[in-house]
């Protein structure tokens, strides 16, 4: 039986990751939009079986034939970037395997944007991984939060929980993102973009 969890260099493998910070009391914070989308993608192609790796929680699973790690990096947002460089060292993924879905200020709620490579545009958990991978080529799935309004709220800001009003739009931003994912392990990355834009369309 093959093992998924030894290093397997000459297989082409994807790596997708989701930024948040470990604990209950952080569960459903803005600032853990990253893991909420990797839980939403780990039920809906029943990938599930999360261990303790890599200061992260990975399971690995196959999404449209590709096979993929799951990996939610239990490290705080700061130091992300330690337990995504093990895990992609580990299993040789190149930063262009590498898919990471995060919380952007700059961004309204609901709307979305997909890039390879980039600045870390102030996000510590990027700055962590820019810090720690061979390259920037990495491809970061910005998830809106929107903006306070007022640089000095952004701290209470992105670890305040998701409004009750707001509920009916994460969840459908969360959804689509899982549904969507496999254009993102099939190389159709626009069409990931444009699919999610017209499903919160009006939301």
């Amino acid at each position: 039986m093959l093992n998924f969890f030894a290093p397997q260099s000459s297989q082409e493998i994807y790596l997708i990751v989701g930024l948040g910070n470990p604990g209950s009391e952080y569960k459903n914070n803005r600032h853990n939009i990253g893991f909420m989308a990797i839980d939403e993608i780990a039920d809906r192609y029943s990938i599930n079986a999360f261990k303790n790796k890599f200061n992260g929680q990975l399971a690995q699973g196959i999404i449209e034939g590709k096979k993929v790690y799951l990996l939610k990096p239990q490290t705080y947002m700061n130091k992300s970037g330690t337990s995504v460089q093990a895990a992609a060292k580990f299993y040789s993924i190149s930063p262009e395997n590498i898919f990471v879905f995060y919380d952007e200020l700059d961004l309204p709620f609901g709307k979305s944007r997909v890039k390879k490579g980039g600045g870390s545009g102030g996000h510590n958990g990027i700055k962590s991984l820019d810090a720690h991978l061979p390259n920037k080529d990495y491809w970061r799935i910005r998830l809106g939060i929107g903006h306070p309004g007022d640089k000095a709220k952004v701290h209470g800001y992105v670890l305040s929980d998701f409004a009750k009003a707001e509920k009916k739009t994460l969840e459908e931003f969360i959804y689509a993102a899982a549904k969507l994912t496999p254009y993102l392990v099939q190389d159709k990355q626009a069409d990931f973009a444009t699919y999610m834009a017209e499903h919160m369309k009006g939301l």
